[in-house]
């Protein structure tokens, strides 16, 4: 473990582990008993609860919280202001987290009920509320979320508009 770039007013509760290369921007809160991969970035004005495992190279934008126990896998794109949450009946204590598999990038705005996994290699459209797991190598959408198309089909879809961007902005 080695010591984070921590920025101006960041707070942390015991326990906390850090990898190699982590850089936590201003005004975040870490809970107890937090693990904190190699290359992971924090923005500004996060709060990450109790017992979070938070994978390596991971990117949370700023206003994000994740609360109590949750896990983020590796290579994880958080966008801001986005929450993933623990207790289907706030404050019943019975916490059920979220757990965000690896490679999963997951949109500005977002909200990830309690209990639900977002599978391995799949994105959460910006805006959307995720009330059910999301299978492997899916995109979601919506309110609720629902399934747009595979990550495949995404990624050609992607492809596509970059090529008829090329050139455009030199």
């Amino acid at each position: 473990m080695s010591e984070p770039k921590l920025g101006k007013g960041v707070l942390i509760g015991k326990n906390v582990q850090f990898g190699r290369d982590v850089v936590v921007w201003n005004y975040v809160v870490i809970g107890e008993n937090v693990k904190i991969g190699d290359g992971t970035r924090i923005g500004s004005f996060c709060d990450i609860g109790r017992d979070v495992e938070i994978g390596s190279n991971c990117i949370v934008q700023a206003h994000v919280t994740i609360s109590n126990e949750c896990r983020l896998g590796d290579n994880v794109f958080v966008g801001p202001n986005s929450s993933l949450l623990n207790d289907r009946f706030p404050h019943s204590r019975c916490l059920t987290p979220s757990i965000i598999e690896n490679d999963v990038v997951i949109g500005g705005c977002v909200t990830i009920l309690p209990n639900v996994t977002v599978g391995k290699n799949s994105i959460v459209a910006a805006g959307s509320v995720v009330t059910k797991d999301v299978p492997p190598n899916t995109v979601v959408k919506g309110v609720p979320a629902r399934k747009m198309m595979t990550r495949e089909e995404y990624e050609a879809k992607r492809k596509r508009f970059l090529e008829t961007r090329k050139g455009k902005s030199q």
